[in-house]
C-alpha cells in the first residue's frame, strides 16, 4: 500500500523536535502514521475522525462519512453493517467483517471508551485490510483442490497396481513417475526404461502391459544378456525345419511370435549382437520378421518394452549399438531412480517383503525403528534387489520378534555418529537415546513431510512429535 509522509505541525520559530503543539495535533499526527484504518465516532456513534489508511482500504472518501452517524451509513448501503453500533449495544469490543459500498473488504474491531458514569464518549473502530489475506484464501483453497486431485490420481494408480504386489511406490520421485508412465500404457509408444541394476525396471514394464489395450494378451519377457549369442536370432525370431543342425523337424516361433497381439519386453536389450540388431529394427518399422532359414516374412504385431542400464547414446558413438535402432527405440524414454533417491521407498519395500516371508514361514517378525534407520542410510548400489537379499538375510539370521540393526548384513550399516544408529564411545546412554531419537524424528519428518503422518510411523502421537521436534531443534 503506497503512502504519503506525514508531516508533524510546526509552528513559526518552532523545531520539529521541540515543542510539538498541542496534543490534539500530536495525536492526529500519530494517527495518520498507522497502516491500519482507524476510525473514531462519539458516544453516539457519529463520525469525527478517520485516518488517510482508512480512505486507502475501504475505497471511501472522507467526505462521505464525516459527521454522519453509523446508523445513516449502515442504512444507505456505505458499510455493510457496523461494528460501532454493535460495540455500544453490547457495551464491549466487538470484531466483524465489514463490506464497504466499494466492493472492498475489511476486519474491523470497535472497542466503546465510556465516562466515570457509564455513558459512551468515544467508539475507536481498528480495520485491517484482507484483501491480501482473502486472495492467500482463494489461492489455498485452488492449492487444496489441486492436490485433492493430485492424491486422487495417485490413489487411481495405487488401485492399478495391487495386480502387482511387489509394485511399492510411496516416494514422491516413484509416484510422479508412475503418473508419467501411466499416460503412456494406454497408447502403443515404444517405451525405453533406463536405469541402474535392480531399480525395478521389470515391474514398471508390467506395470505398463497391464493397464495397456493389450493387458489381455501374452506379456513375453526376454533377457537379452542370459540368451546365447548364437541362439539370440532363432530365439528372438522362429526358425524353419531343418534350417540348423538340432532343429526341430517341425521349426519353431520365436519369441516376437508367441507375443503376437500382446507386449515383449526386451530386458538388457544393450546386450544384443550387432548383427541381430538390425533384424529388431525390420520387426519395429515393418511389423514383420524373418525366421532364420526361411523366406517368407511373418507378420507380427507387437508392442516392444526395452530396458538396460547401460549408456546406449556412448556405444552409439562407439559402435556397439545401432543408431538407428536407438533412436526407434527412445520414442519414450522412462529413467528409473535408483533406490537411495527415493528414500521413502525403502522402508515401505522393506516392510513388504518382511511381511511376505512372515505369511510363507507363518511368523511375526518386524523390524526396529533404529534397523529400519540404518536401512533408509543405506546408499543401496544394488538397489531394491539388494534389498530383498538382506530382508531374506536378516529374516534368517535375527531371532524370535523384532530385527535389529545388528541383524542387518549390510557392510557400514552399524551404531555410528551421523546415522540413526549411534555410537557413543563415552556410553553416555542418555545421550544415545537423545540422538536416536533425534534421528528417526528428523528422518521421519524428511520422510513423509508432515507431522501427523511422521508421527504416526514413529508410533507416537502427532502433540509428543511435534514437542521433541522442537526441541531437538533447540538444542542445534
Amino acid at each position: 500500500m503506497k503512502r504519503e509522509p506525514v508531516y508533524l505541525p510546526n509552528r513559526e520559530n518552532q523545531s520539529v523536535i521541540g515543542d510539538l503543539g498541542d496534543a490534539r495535533n500530536r495525536l492526529t499526527a500519530i494517527l495518520e502514521c498507522s497502516y491500519d484504518g482507524i476510525y473514531i465516532t462519539d458516544g453516539s456513534a457519529r463520525t469525527i475522525y478517520i485516518n488517510r489508511s482508512y480512505e486507502i482500504i475501504s475505497g471511501l472518501n472522507r467526505s462521505e462519512v464525516m459527521g454522519k452517524t453509523m446508523r445513516e451509513l449502515e442504512e444507505s448501503g456505505v458499510v455493510s453493517r457496523s461494528s460501532t453500533l454493535l460495540a455500544l449495544a453490547r457495551r464491549e469490543a466487538v470484531t466483524i467483517e465489514q463490506e464497504f459500498k466499494t466492493r472492498k473488504r475489511a476486519i474491523v474491531t470497535s472497542t466503546p471508551l465510556y465516562n466515570e458514569d457509564g455513558s459512551a464518549v468515544i467508539v475507536v473502530t481498528n480495520v485491517r485490510d484482507v484483501s491480501e489475506l482473502r486472495e492467500l484464501k482463494e489461492q489455498l483453497a485452488i492449492n487444496s483442490e489441486m492436490n485433492r486431485r493430485y492424491r486422487s490420481e495417485i490413489e487411481v494408480i495405487r488401485q492399478q497396481m495391487i495386480g502387482s504386489e511387489d509394485f511399492i511406490a510411496e516416494d514422491p520421485k516413484m509416484l510422479e513417475l508412475l503418473r508419467v508412465v501411466n499416460r503412456v500404457a494406454g497408447l502403443d509408444t515404444t517405451v525405453l526404461l533406463l536405469g541402474e541394476t535392480g531399480v525395478g525396471k521389470e515391474l514398471v514394464a508390467t506395470h505398463i502391459h497391464k493397464n495397456s489395450a493389450r493387458s489381455k494378451a501374452h506379456f513375453i519377457k526376454v533377457n537379452c544378456g542370459a540368451i546365447t549369442p548364437s541362439l539370440v536370432e532363432s530365439e528372438l525370431f522362429g526358425y524353419e525345419p531343418g534350417s540348423f543342425t538340432g532343429a526341430s523337424r517341425a521349426g519353431k516361433m520365436g519369441l516376437f511370435e508367441v507375443a503376437d497381439n500382446g507386449t515383449i519386453f526386451l530386458d538388457e536389450v544393450a546386450e544384443l549382437p550387432y548383427d541381430i540388431q538390425a533384424k529388431l529394427l525390420r520387426v519395429l518399422q515393418e511389423q514383420e520378421l524373418l525366421r532364420v532359414g526361411g523366406e517368407k516374412p511373418v507378420r507380427v504385431n507387437v508392442r516392444l518394452l526395452a530396458a538396460t542400464n547401460r549408456n546406449l547414446e556412448e556405444m552409439v558413438s562407439k559402435k556397439l549399438f545401432r543408431e538407428d535402432l536407438y533412436y526407434r527405440l527412445n520414442v519414450f524414454p522412462v529413467v528409473i531412480p535408483p533406490l537411495r533417491e527415493r528414500q521413502a521407498d525403502i522402508a515401505a519395500l522393506a516392510r513388504h517383503m518382511l511381511e511376505q516371508l512372515n505369511r510363507k514361514y507363518g511368523t511375526e517378525k518386524s523390524f526396529t525403528q533404529t534397523a529400519l534407520a540404518g536401512l533408509t542410510e543405506y546408499k543401496w548400489p544394488g538397489n531394491v534387489r539388494e534389498l530383498r537379499n538382506v530382508v531374506e538375510r536378516a529374516f534368517i539370521m535375527s531371532g524370535e520378534g523384532e530385527i535389529t540393526a545388528a541383524d542387518l548384513p549390510i557392510q557400514g550399516v552399524r551404531i555410528e555418529p551421523g546415522t540413526g544408529i549411534l555410537q557413543d564411545r563415552d556410553l553416555n546412554l542418555k545421550r544415545l537415546v537423545e540422538q536416536v531419537e533425534k534421528d528417526c524424528i528428523d528422518r521421519a519428518y524428511r520422510t513423509y513431510g508432515n507431522v501427523r503422518k511422521a508421527a504416526k510411523s514413529l508410533g507416537m502421537d502427532p502433540a509428543t512429535f511435534s514437542r521433541k521436534r522442537r526441541k531437538y531443534s533447540e538444542k542445534e
